[in-house]
């Protein structure tokens, strides 16, 4: 393992002016050392941790870092500037870079050491030993924690501020750490002269438990907790603190969480496990307010501590949400809990669409007319074990529509709406309310309950209200409303859907294969393709021709990315890098498979090109399979199934052309850019790989 930073990464004559020129300075020192693989996808993570919140700190400390799976090791670049570079700190310029490079799968020690890094940012006398140090290996030293800081900077008895010999993370409130230069040292409580009015004070000191985290989890994480620690021993207050960062967290005690006396989350990302702090005093920020004005935190949680403001009881928290940040929109947990749904239903549509397909192989499309294989089955007979597989999966199929609905309602409330979804989900299915009286039913489901979940109940009837109250009143108010209430019309409504497909031909029919060929491509995988792909698949529970046609189009639209992105790495491998030429290989396989997500590495690398290449593709697809009447009776396989399609050569010249036009398309964009970048893809002079660096 090489040393986090040497010589070579030190820039004591920083000349960049913007912040993106210096992380690109700063970078290309680590590419030319072999630690950065691809410049420009590292500094493009670079700049989306940077868009997420201002990485500039007071003191005139820039700290641009970022987790990449272009970093091959742990790395740490710095540089210094002498007119200061504006990385969006309050307080003004930076003249203290340093650039934080992690690993995607970064190892515990070496986070643990750019944790304690962070925290010695907040050391008045190692930054001050820094800006005074005239050599880079000098500077290199000191950061890695080789030389005292105090030998820099003329002092003779200052500890060291190095961060080698500090990979364990500090989780309490000691006086281990030197206070910034800028600020007044203060005298340790145990130490200072006790005041007479002390006495009448208690004897325990206010305790407080807080949680820092940032979405990257290497530098503000750790430079809060660093900073609430010394201001709650300036204030002779106790502060144990919970790093939740890149190299895990260790939970505090349960114990000591139990006897704190308030709580401070200082975070960006949701904190986890967050239940443990119900019932208690909380401030709840951002994790900058935990490094620039901590005390102002410890003030106004004793404030609230003493007026007796507490948080409210936990409540359980839906899966969908446990990972929710707090500012998502209802938009955004609405798409959340229908995504659950849908993802539990996915493997049931696999197993029972697959089942059926295949007894129409075996045993012809009148299978569906043979008697229950519990009253006649000939073990020597095809059609015996055709009947068999069909009548197997349309049970598996039969589970459709409940489980949609039982774990939208189960995203959104948790455990206790699963009794009732699945019952909405039941009676959507007795009065053929399909795949819309099933996704409407988890929704009135999982409010349902989360209406009965905020009733305040007296403690004695709190042990029975997951296991007989919620699921019998819920249960009730669900199936009132679906039999009574909005039931009929949305099975008026899918019968109409479903007369409406059924009469598809011509103009409207080609169109609506566009724009489900549209939708397959633009996210995929994602919530679009899911829509479309679970409308297919709602109308494979009371087949006709028009929803046969609408399964083939999905499908075949839903190929074309990832065999576009194989296509293309063969055709034009130099517009690609090496990962994307590796990944164009396993992209045939996914692509035939009908699993479009075979895409993403190439799209999350070039949305701007890849996706609206993509899409066009899709479209071209769709629209064709339309036209030439295409079916399909399969809920999946690709290529696998094609012998369940109708007309299945023109199916299969649907999605050749579709994937040409996306190939066309990508290749087209990405050598317009290689062209604006002025050099040729495969001019190995940007990266360690030898991959080029495009613009």
């Amino acid at each position: 393992m090489s040393e986090l930073i040497t010589a070579e990464l030190v820039d004591l004559d920083l000349s960049a002016e913007t912040k993106d020129a210096a992380a690109r300075s700063l970078a290309e020192r680590m590419a030319a050392s072999g630690r950065v693989t691809d410049l420009e996808g590292f500094l493009a993570d670079v700049a989306a941790r940077e868009a997420q919140m201002p990485t500039g700190l007071d003191g005139g400390i820039g700290i641009p870092h970022c987790r990449s799976t272009h970093v091959t090791e742990p790395t740490l670049a710095f540089g210094r500037s002498a007119s200061g570079i504006d990385f969006g700190a309050p307080d003004g310029p930076a003249d203290l870079i340093f650039l934080i490079a992690a690993p995607a799968g970064g190892d515990a020690d070496h986070l643990s050491i750019l944790s304690t890094l962070a925290r010695h940012l907040m050391d008045g006398e190692f930054t001050g030993a820094l800006r005074s140090a005239t050599e880079p290996g000098r500077a290199a030293s000191l950061i890695r924690g080789d030389a005292p800081a105090a030998a820099e900077a003329g002092a003779t008895d200052a500890a060291e501020a190095g961060v080698g010999e500090a990979a364990e993370e500090p989780t309490t409130a000691a006086a281990e750490a030197t206070p910034p230069a800028a600020a007044e040292p203060s005298t340790p409580a145990a130490a200072a002269p006790t005041p007479p009015e002390a006495a009448a004070q208690p004897a325990a000191p206010f305790r407080i438990v807080a949680i820092t985290s940032c979405p990257t989890g290497i530098a503000h994480t750790y430079m809060a907790a660093e900073s609430l620690e010394k201001a709650g021993t300036a204030a002779g207050v106790e502060v144990f603190v919970e790093t939740q960062g890149s190299a895990g967290f260790k939970r505090l005690d349960p114990q000591l969480v139990a006897d704190a006396d308030g709580v401070i989350f200082a975070h960006d990302v949701e904190v986890r496990d967050k239940e443990r702090f119900a019932g208690k005093p909380i401030v709840d920020v951002g994790v900058k307010a935990g490094i620039n004005r901590p005390a102002e935190l410890i003030a106004e949680v004793r404030q609230k501590a003493a007026r007796g403001e507490v948080s409210a009881p936990a409540r359980p928290t839906a899966p969908m949400d446990k990972g929710a940040g707090a500012t998502d929109s209802y938009a955004t947990r609405l798409r959340k809990w229908l995504m659950t749904g849908v993802s539990y239903m996915v493997p049931f549509v696999a197993a029972g669409g697959l089942l059926i397909a295949l007894a129409f192989a075996i045993g012809g499309y009148t299978i569906n007319k043979a008697p229950s294989v519990a009253d006649h089955f000939v073990w020597t007979e095809a059609t015996s074990w055709a009947a068999l597989l069909f009548q197997i999966g349309g049970v598996a199929f039969g589970f459709l529509v409940p489980v949609l609905a039982g774990f939208i309602a189960y995203g959104m409330a948790d455990r206790p709406g699963l009794v009732p979804g699945f019952v909405g989900g039941a009676i959507a299915l007795t009065i053929n309310a399909g795949f819309l009286g099933g996704l409407i039913a988890g929704l009135i489901a999982g409010a349902v309950v989360m209406a009965i979940q905020r009733v305040t109940i007296p403690p004695v009837l709190r042990g029975i209200m997951p296991v007989v109250v919620i699921p019998l009143i819920s249960s009730v108010i669900v199936g009132f409303l679906m039999f009574l209430v909005v039931g009929k019309p949305i099975a008026a409504l899918q019968k109409g859907l479903t007369d409406w497909l059924s009469g598809l031909s011509g103009a409207n029919a080609i169109i609506l294969g566009a724009i489900l060929g549209l939708m397959m491509c633009f996210d995929l995988g994602g919530p679009l393709n899911k829509v479309a792909y679970a409308f297919a698949v709602g109308g494979l529970a009371n087949p006709n021709e028009g929803s046969l046609k609408v399964m083939a189009a999905v499908m075949a639209a839903g190929m074309v990315p990832p065999l576009a992105m194989a296509l293309a790495t063969t055709v034009r491998g130099r517009l690609f890098t090496k990962a994307e030429r590796e990944n164009g290989k396993a992209a045939w396989v996914l692509g035939a498979s009908f699993i479009t997500e075979g895409a993403i590495p190439f799209a999350a690398a070039d949305p701007l090109r890849v996706i609206p290449s993509a899409m066009a593709g899709g479209a071209v697809t769709g629209a064709l399979s339309m036209a030439f009447g295409c079916t399909l009776r399969a809920p999946h396989g690709g290529i696998f199934v094609v012998p369940l399609i109708g007309q299945p050569l023109l199916y299969l010249l649907a999605i050749a052309i579709g994937t040409c036009v996306s190939t066309a398309l990508v290749i087209l964009l990405k050598g317009l850019r290689g062209a604006s970048a002025g050099s040729p893809a495969d001019t190995p002079a940007s990266d360690a790989s030898g991959v080029t660096v495009a613009a």
